[in-house]
């Protein structure tokens, strides 16, 4: 009776972790879909099926994900990709990617997820973002030269990134985010591959152009909204104008 508390609780890490494997499962499978089964020509695949191993994904399910994507294993992946746009709390500018094999069922879900805050049409706020390709990366020497991989790799530009930022980025390493143009994303992350950086992610995005001010109960307030967005199962992407 004294330890329902603890079963509780294993549920719920066994459920979270289920979720976390199923969406580490649908990008790789996605990264296929979009760039091809060729995990060494596919940087977005090669960050995914390395973000999966450390994961514990089995091997004959990642190939079977890549498979799927790719469409060379006999079974086709019926994914749509879909953009929503819209304002978090207090106008914060947010953009939702959607990998769904049901549109109604999705677009149905995020109206109820943007109940506090205000679901917008397609353009309604795009324009106050950058669409650029994203490139994380961190090197174990942590006084690496971040400016100079950054214009050997072709970013555009960079900035430092922790671990208290992405803890994908191991303590004590130097850690970097390096933005590219949307065609470059391959070639800088091949670069950074070749000269001792470890590649975290490799995709298109969208930065920001401004951040609105919060205070920290906004902030917090943001932060929940968010979270509830990119917690449902179709959700790959949020990007938000948040600092």
């Amino acid at each position: 009776m004294g330890r329902q508390w603890l079963h509780a609780k294993r549920a719920i890490v066994n459920l979270k972790k289920g979720q976390v494997v199923q969406k580490l499962v649908k990008e790789i499978t996605v990264a296929a879909k979009l760039g091809g089964g060729d995990v060494d020509a596919n940087a977005r695949l090669h960050a995914a099926v390395e973000k999966a191993k450390k994961a514990s994904v089995t091997r004959d399910v990642i190939q079977r994900a890549i498979a799927k994507g790719a469409g060379t294993g006999g079974e086709s992946a019926s994914l749509e990709h879909v953009v929503y746009e819209g304002y978090a709390p207090h106008k914060v500018p947010v953009i939702v990617e959607v990998m769904t094999d049901n549109h109604n069922r999705s677009a149905g879900d995020l109206r109820v997820l943007f109940k506090k805050g205000v679901m917008g049409g397609a353009g309604s706020n795009k324009f106050l973002f950058d669409h650029v390709g994203i490139v994380e990366a961190h090197h174990t020497d942590p006084a690496a030269d971040l400016e100079a991989a950054g214009i050997e790799a072709g970013a555009n530009e960079f900035e430092p990134l922790t671990h208290a930022q992405n803890d994908d980025v191991p303590e004590g390493h130097a850690g970097a985010r390096f933005l590219t143009d949307r065609t470059a994303v391959h070639s800088a992350a091949t670069w950074l591959k070749q000269n001792g950086w470890s590649v975290i992610t490799a995709e298109l995005g969208y930065i920001a152009k401004t951040h609105p001010e919060l205070d920290d109960t906004q902030r917090g307030e943001v932060g929940e909204f968010l979270q509830a967005i990119e917690d449902h199962d179709d959700v790959q992407r949020v990007w938000a104008a948040v600092k």
